[in-house]
């Protein structure tokens, strides 16, 4: 007889995996732990003697994840015969595991505020790849020669085996602290604390201090005033919902292994004032440096601080530093509710992977890649591969590279629209679909083809202001009356005839006086707004194509009107959902399609995906599950176009 544990998940990374396959082989548990579509399913021995101390290990050292949903056990008669095997085959960017941060902290530990602590299922073990095949002397740590204990680790039960890069103070990293006049440097548990200790009180005397962290540099400063690129770091955890409003699934969210960036709803007063904003991005420590420094700065009193994404050339008063190549990743932002969950977009966790079946071919796509590869497709960042033979290549559109002589171009929105239709395995199906990152399009799916429907038209704003002042008879008024009462607005629209490669959401943003003159602006303004329904805004079609210029004559004429720039801001997402399912149901019906399909970055927009939830709730929409809905899921639809 055998007990099987079923976890259901829908992502098929393997580090859960991994984390259970430790465990049970720690008790040395005969087990059978495979990974499949939709659940990981454990079965072991169940005659064990340590079976339920086993289990008890599994429910008390295993880290949350953002996509294990429920679990169930029950009994079958087939029994394991073997040990289960590792599935390290490939490195990820993870936050830290229970054990590794409770090692951290561990005075009596050789890892006592080391901030490389990691071990092969967590920490940042791919920001030390330099390439494949994944092994120590294909890493940063080549350098380093791992000391008699930690070689003794690698090849011992436990979460260390196998881990490539293992570390700790007698064979690690030294790490340098410097200011304009001081360097100080740390390379044992003593020196690393006073360092951290240093570092933090910098900071809480409104110091900026740049850290070159294992997940790449980051400049940290106390949240007295912020900017667009800020990210709230929130510190002490059992004071989050103090200052923030969470419901239960963003607060488990935050501490999950793969700490993502949330977009969430601002609780405490003195910080929504701070901010200026009902929402901010946030997070909780992550990875080694990151967390040690936040251990220092909660003894001094402070819950929150705030850090931005940066190079090593950002002039901060302190810097953090130690001399190996490490390899950034952008973070995971996740969009999340009660009822839905998807990676809005960035490259960790869900780079690099091992999904789907061999082909014959390369993709390429941004600065990535998809090779074959043990039977399977490998997807990672392209500068971690040198050459492979293949049969031809896939490439998206505006690569100038020639990577094979037998070589496709391929399309940003085909090839987001098909990685979903890849991720569920709907070859079969008809859909219908929409991309939306700045310019919308729709697309069809017919079981063999994708076919664009209506294709984005690119804004142009060389000609905005004649093309608003041509739209209708009186159009011409709008653009007078803009000068004639707003003239900072007006001259801002006028000064973007002059520019390149202009975004639809940059001249909105201009149009509602925004600072931040992006999507990210307006979608923060729209968070601001807390009635129950907005105003129309004008988003209708001409020559199968979306009209810009009524568009944007539609947000002049409310801003003329007095229309607050929060109703505004909502009520635009609001328009674009009712556009993006009037059109979707017409194309539905037409084609027979059984599937509706969203895909790019804008589709994470709340205000906008709530209408879509709402217009959609007898159809819900297929979307990319263990890839973000943004341009990192192209390279995944290039393997099949």
């Amino acid at each position: 007889m055998a007990f099987v544990l079923e976890i259901e998940t829908s992502f098929t990374q393997k580090y859960i995996r991994n984390y259970i396959t430790s465990i049970a082989r720690r008790y040395n548990i005969n087990a059978d732990i495979k990974q499949e579509e939709s659940k990981i399913v454990c079965a072991f021995a169940s005659e064990h003697e340590k079976l339920q101390e086993c289990l008890e290990s599994i429910a008390q050292e295993l880290p949350a994840s953002l996509f294990l949903k429920s679990s169930n056990s029950y009994r079958i008669d087939k029994e394991p015969e073997a040990l289960p095997e590792l599935e390290n085959e490939y490195p990820l960017n993870l936050g830290l595991c229970p054990s590794c941060q409770k090692e951290m902290f561990d005075v009596s530990s050789k890892r006592y505020y080391y901030p490389f602590s990691s071990c092969s299922c967590c920490g940042a073990n791919h920001s030390f790849v330099t390439s494949y095949p994944y092994k120590r002397q294909n890493s940063s740590f080549k350098f380093l020669a791992a000391c008699k204990s930690c070689q003794a680790e690698q090849i011992s039960i436990g979460f260390k085996e196998g881990h490539e890069i293992n570390s700790c103070h007698d064979c690690g990293v030294p790490v340098r602290l410097v200011n304009k006049t001081t360097e100080r440097y740390a390379n044992d548990s003593g020196s690393f604390r006073t360092m951290f200790e240093v570092a933090a009180k910098a900071i809480n005397d409104d110091k900026k201090l740049l850290i070159k962290t294992t997940f790449g540099y980051r400049v940290f400063y106390k949240a007295n005033k912020l900017n667009s690129e800020s990210i709230l770091l929130m510190i002490n955890a059992s004071k989050i919902t103090d200052h923030l409003s969470l419901i239960t699934e963003e607060y488990q969210a935050l501490l999950s292994i793969e700490r993502p960036i949330l977009n969430v709803t601002v609780k405490n007063e003195e910080l929504k004032t701070l901010l200026g904003v009902n929402t901010s991005y946030v997070k909780y420590p992550d990875e080694g440096f990151s967390i040690l420094l936040c251990a220092e700065l909660q003894k001094l009193g402070i819950d929150y601080i705030a850090y931005e994404e940066c190079d090593k050339n950002y002039d901060a008063d302190m810097l953090m530093d130690y001399d190996l190549e490490v390899r950034s990743q952008s973070d995971m932002r996740v969009f999340l509710n009660k009822d839905d969950l998807f990676i809005a977009e960035g490259e960790r966790v869900s780079f690099p992977s091992h999904n789907f079946e061999e082909k014959s071919l390369v993709s390429v796509a941004h600065e990535y890649v998809a090779l074959p590869e043990k039977g399977k497709m490998l997807f990672d960042s392209m500068e971690n591969f040198e050459s492979i033979s293949v049969n031809r290549a896939n490439v998206l559109e505006g690569v100038k590279e020639q990577f094979h002589k037998n070589q496709k171009i391929f399309l940003q929105d085909e090839a987001s629209f098909i990685s979903v239709i890849a991720e569920h395995d709907a070859f079969d199906k008809r859909c219908v679909g929409a991309y939306f990152d700045e310019e919308p399009s729709f697309l069809y799916y017919d079981g063999k083809n994708v076919l664009r429907i209506v294709p984005p038209k690119e804004f142009d704003g060389s000609n905005i202001i004649e093309d608003i002042k041509n739209l209708r008879d009186g159009s011409d008024r709008l653009i007078t009356n803009l000068e004639k009462n707003v003239l900072e607005i007006y001259t801002k629209l006028s000064s973007l005839q002059e520019k390149k490669d202009v975004k639809l959401f940059e001249a909105v943003a201009i149009l509602l006086g925004l600072e931040d003159e992006s999507m990210r602006g307006v979608t923060k303004e729209a968070m601001k707004f807390v009635g129950k329904g907005g105003i129309q805004i004008d988003t209708h079609v001409t020559d199968n194509r979306f009209d810009y210029a009524a568009f944007l004559a539609s947000i002049i004429s409310y801003q003329l009107a007095g229309v607050s720039t929060s109703i505004l801001s909502y009520s635009i997402f609001e328009s674009f959902g009712d556009y993006f399912n009037e059109i979707l149901q017409e194309l539905k019906s037409k084609t027979k399609a059984t599937e509706i399909i969203l895909c790019g970055t804008h589709f994470s927009n709340q205000s906008l995906f709530s209408r879509m939830q709402r217009n959609l709730k007898m159809t819900p929409p297929l979307m990319n599950k263990c890839y973000p809905i943004g341009k990192e899921n192209t390279v995944v639809g290039g393997v099949f176009l």
